[in-house]
């Protein structure tokens, strides 16, 4: 048996930075590289918008079904925003980590949390994304270009108390140069997959070296 034989459980990562610190280029980076990772894809009860297909963008829930899906733990975490409820479904999740795939979840501190502190919490591994300086995070979210200077700094004020959950991450990675951090965060999850907890097979493997030892040693003169 080779060491790729041992199958890893998958894992849950949860990536999370304030708005401008790189949180979405470094998803797309991993998703586009890691063929066995999969995004978690929420659900919610809004009503779809043009262009968007159930299952692929959300899980369209009515709201009596997403309060099913509470009550019966099958929600890893969710929240209710603007009188809709958003979420991430436990069983899409289950059946990939126990495929050996990893979940890459898009959910801020207060999911990321939530998820933390499941049953499955063992699986989950937590990275925090900061940026290089308060100036250059506005900096970037001026350069996207895609929002009003009111809007910039509606989420500078809110980046302060995204950054002050630094603490409750497993890493936290500084983007002063995506490279680095995409290759820092690559190397992060690798060993995570390589923990001995994560990879059940190798109580068999072990049990066949032992064999092989049982098998050569020499027996004892009665």
């Amino acid at each position: 048996m080779t060491s790729d034989a041992i199958r890893s459980t998958g894992l849950m990562v949860i990536l999370s930075s304030p708005s401008g610190a790189g949180k979405s280029s470094l998803s797309r980076r991993l998703l586009d590289r890691n063929p066995q990772m999969k995004f978690s894809v929420s659900a919610t009860t809004r009503a779809p918008r043009a262009g968007e297909e159930d299952g692929t963008h959300y899980y369209f829930k009515t709201r009596g079904e997403f309060e099913s899906l509470i009550a019966g733990g099958g929600m890893l975490e969710y929240a209710e925003v603007f009188g809709n409820y958003y979420g991430s479904p436990r069983a899409p999740v289950e059946a990939a980590i126990g495929q050996g795939r990893d979940v890459l979840f898009d959910v801020d501190w207060q999911g990321g949390q939530q998820i933390r502190n499941s049953d499955l919490r063992d699986n989950v591994v937590s990275i925090f994304i900061l940026p290089p300086s308060i100036g250059e995070l506005e900096r970037r979210l001026v350069a996207r270009g895609q929002d009003s200077a009111e809007v910039i700094e509606g989420r500078m004020r809110q980046s302060m108390d995204e950054i002050s959950r630094w603490s409750e991450y497993d890493y936290v990675l500084i983007n002063d140069d995506l490279d680095r951090c995409e290759a820092d965060l690559t190397a992060i999850l690798q060993a995570e997959r390589l923990r001995r907890v994560r990879r059940p097979g190798l109580v068999g493997f072990v049990k066949a070296l032992d064999a092989e030892f049982a098998a050569r040693t020499p027996q004892s003169p009665e």
